[in-house]
């Protein structure tokens, strides 16, 4: 991924709490406060959803899958992603 950026969402949070542009930073933040969730790293001006089409992770094949409701809840598994507790990663 040539522009990207990291994002956390905190366990049970309804909206994103952070969004770095480095590993070391978000760990560091992470660490700091002991949070519990998720890093996942996102394209830069592009969606998960394109993403993941472009790079053949994901392919439409329900007619709702093509909904703006689904591509606005999209993520992917092949996104790079990191899981912690309590600040450290599981």
């Amino acid at each position: 991924m040539k522009d990207k950026i990291y994002v956390f969402h905190g366990e049970s949070a309804r909206y994103t709490s952070a969004v770095f542009s480095d590993l070391p930073k978000a760990e560091q933040w992470i660490s700091e406060n002991e949070l519990t969730g998720m890093l996942t790293l996102y394209p830069l001006n592009q969606s998960a959803y394109d993403w993941a089409i472009e790079n053949q992770y994901f392919e439409p094949k329900k007619e709702h899958q093509s909904s703006s409701k689904f591509i606005a809840s999209f993520t992917s598994a092949s996104q790079e992603h990191y899981h912690y507790e309590n600040g450290k990663n599981s």
